[in-house]
């Protein structure tokens, strides 16, 4: 998967937001105002992190060349896809869900209930 597919991947999500918070070479994806993926298109190749599961997040930086630790962000909580074509487009989206779910579980009840009645 190239930044283009990860774009489209990523503003499919519901109530996705794409800002530019730390400059306009830095796409910031936020769900609820919590961001949920960052993704540097312009990069060659183009990087993006990811919120995941600490211990999965390790699992995957040892099974993939092209998953690492997040840059700029916590190391523990968020990976870094170098998206090269060399990652599986089924595990990159895959990441994203796992991403946008951690997020959306940790928004506050009242924003989960208001984004979900937007929904129906």
């Amino acid at each position: 998967m190239y930044a283009d597919e990860a774009r489209d991947l990523l503003l499919a999500k519901p109530h996705c937001t794409e800002e530019t918070p730390f400059g306009p070479e830095a796409l910031v994806y936020k769900v609820g105002g919590k961001m949920f993926a960052l993704l540097i298109p312009d990069n060659v190749p183009a990087r993006m992190n990811l919120k995941c599961d600490p211990e999965r997040a390790e699992d995957l930086r040892e099974q993939y060349e092209a998953i690492q630790p997040g840059y700029h962000m916590n190391k523990r909580h968020w990976n870094t896809l170098v998206l090269n074509g060399s990652l599986p487009p089924k595990l990159v989206t895959s990441l994203v869900d796992h991403s946008y779910e951690l997020v959306f579980a940790g928004l506050p009840r009242k924003v989960r209930e208001e984004l979900s009645s937007q929904d129906v």
